[in-house]
């Protein structure tokens, strides 16, 4: 009877663990589907996001900090294959910009920030022997993610995290239940 009792708290646990990531599973698909690069004054877009229609796979705007919409930007059109598609925008002004992907089909692929640094001009000095060091700090954001995972990963990993939390209060039970010898 002790253990069908230590199961069922088991799977309690399991339970109430994984339920806030069901919770959290739903708005990982809502997230940014595109990613968005810069070098010097030039800024990337991707996405595997859209489906091509009427030959057309969509469109990418990019929008500086006075413009609000999509049709106000500098858009551009998306090029590529099934697997991939791409924009590109050069001479982009430094400062903060925005850039939204919209698939052919009418749906929102992603919008993202990126900022633009200015371009650092080379200095020449004979007496520097230490190599330069870079004109940027680090960029924080997305962390080297360019992925967005389903609903069924983020399912899975509730399920692996409840099954090792079921498993260290089971363990601990027995243990705490055995008689100490001396």
């Amino acid at each position: 009877m002790r253990n069908t009792s230590l199961f069922r708290s088991g799977l309690t646990v399991a339970a109430a663990s994984a339920l806030p990531l069901f919770a959290a599973a739903v708005p990982a698909t809502a997230q940014s589907g595109i990613s968005v690069s810069t070098t010097g004054s030039t800024v990337s877009v991707t996405t595997s996001a859209c489906t091509r229609s009427n030959g057309s796979w969509g469109t990418a705007s990019l929008l500086n900090s006075r413009q609000s919409n999509f049709s106000q930007g500098r858009r551009v059109s998306l090029t590529g294959t099934e697997a991939l598609q791409s924009a590109a925008w050069s001479d982009v002004s430094s400062g903060t910009h925005t850039v939204i992907v919209i698939c052919s089909d009418g749906t929102r692929a992603g919008t993202q920030a990126v900022i633009v640094s200015p371009t650092a001009r080379p200095t020449i000095s004979a007496t520097t022997t230490a190599s330069p060091t870079p004109s940027r700090g680090v960029m924080g954001g997305v962390g080297g993610s360019s992925r967005d995972y389903g609903t069924l990963t983020m399912v899975g990993g509730g399920v692996l995290v409840g099954a090792g939390i079921a498993g260290t209060a089971w363990y601990l039970r027995r243990r705490s239940s055995r008689p100490r010898h001396l």
